[in-house]
């Protein structure tokens, strides 16, 4: 059986959500910039277009600010596992590489794509290179998670899917399964249309692949 599993990074993999801690150290007028994006008032890309070009300081110290993000602390021996049984492992996000390459890099983790929008240093900020022509652009989001999950499951047998939040019950109904946290599980009940496994953490997610054969013990 040839596998995949694909992860979000915001909220999934990782604890805090990066525009989080620009807004909290950085940025106060993101807090008012939070509730209008929750209220509809802006797209999920203007939001975090807006937050990650605010934060005005060298690209080392913003490197440092990335190396605080704080992850599972399960997600770096998983995503081996996952290799080591056979399984390719994919994270897809719709905040930017430029900073998960770094959290990746931090933490050894090779052998792993992301489809993320593109994100770029520029004048002491973060910015976002949207591609519209790209096959997977969103108008919300710069990536549209489905179009993502579609294609990846042209080349396996299975996905699995982790996720958390709105964003994610987009790619959901193309999964196999998937395994939600916090937000996630109570847009997935209310649908009631895919398959997904409530969890706490990446531990949780090891723990049941384990018990249905898809990872060694």
């Amino acid at each position: 059986m040839k596998w995949a599993f694909v992860s979000d990074f915001d909220g999934t993999i990782s604890k805090k959500d990066f525009y989080w801690i620009i807004i909290e150290k950085y940025f106060p007028e993101g807090h008012e910039l939070f509730n209008r994006w929750k209220d509809g008032e802006m797209k999920d890309i203007e939001f975090l277009s807006t937050v990650f070009a605010s934060i005005f300081k060298e690209e080392e110290e913003i490197k440092q600010e990335i190396l605080t993000i704080p992850i599972d602390e399960h997600v770096p021996s998983f995503i081996r596992r996952v290799q080591e049984n056979g399984g390719d492992f994919y994270i897809l996000s719709a905040g930017t590489d430029y900073y998960i390459n770094h959290v990746l890099e931090k933490y050894g983790i090779t052998g792993v794509e992301v489809f993320s929008n593109k994100g770029f240093f520029q004048e002491k900020n973060i910015h976002l290179d949207i591609d519209e022509n790209h096959n997977h652009f969103s108008e919300r989001y710069g990536i549209d998670k489905a179009k993502v999950i579609q294609s990846i499951k042209e080349k396996y047998d299975v996905v699995y899917f982790a996720g958390d939040s709105e964003p994610d019950s987009h790619a959901v109904p193309f999964a196999d399964l998937t395994f939600a946290k916090d937000a996630l599980i109570g847009l997935l009940k209310e649908k009631e249309a895919a398959p997904f496994f409530p969890v706490n953490d990446f531990k949780d997610i090891e723990d049941y692949l384990k018990r249905n054969g898809v990872l060694s013990s």
